[in-house]
């Protein structure tokens, strides 16, 4: 498959230093850098969405929440990795979650209009964690992007909190209609 530099579009999704080193950490996150860098640089058109909560958010354990303190708005875990080598025009990022959780790119964001303004047609999707955000991303994504919705295999990983998490994550984007695919399955 030849990627459309007018039309395709590639959607980062949370790549961010708390979760590939910091507070949340996916376990091997640190080797997907070299597989997106190589995405990022087949596309013209890429796009990212950041986790970013403000301090003392409801989805912290010392508010009751599941998850450690992360991605507080301000501080380096928030940001998006720096050894991302992103090229080509200037790559929008899509704040999220700020007050409340949201796990999808899509949710109470205008991701859908930003996609729809870059003109696409096919929307790529890495990132993290498969589980979780880049899961609830994939499968709004099918319902409010109308293009077709490609899941990046070789580009994500999963937190696996139970054991097959992302296996089931990725059964369940399948069965949705979203396409798994590879850096192998495209054509520079």
């Amino acid at each position: 498959m030849k990627v459309d530099l007018r039309t395709d579009v590639l959607l980062i999704v949370d790549f961010q230093n708390d979760f590939v080193t910091g507070s949340l950490a996916v376990p091997e996150a640190e080797d997907l850098i070299p597989i997106i860098n190589k995405y990022i640089k087949m596309f013209r058109k890429v796009v990212a969405s950041r986790d970013k909560h403000k301090t003392g958010h409801p989805s912290f354990a010392p508010q009751g929440g599941p998850w450690p303190d992360h991605c507080v708005d301000g501080t380096l875990g928030a940001e998006i990795h720096s050894e991302l080598s992103f090229i080509g025009d200037i790559t929008p990022v899509m704040n999220k979650g700020y007050n409340e959780e949201a796990y999808s790119a899509f949710e109470r964001t205008d991701m859908a209009f930003l996609l729809g303004a870059m003109w696409a047609k096919r929307l790529f999707i890495c990132g993290l964690a498969t589980d979780y955000c880049v899961k609830s991303t994939a499968l709004d994504a099918v319902k409010e992007f109308a293009g077709e919705v490609f899941l990046l295999t070789d580009a994500i990983k999963a937190v696996n909190i139970n054991p097959g998490d992302g296996e089931k994550a990725i059964e369940e984007m399948k069965d949705a209609g979203v396409i798994p695919i590879t850096l192998d399955d495209l054509e520079d």
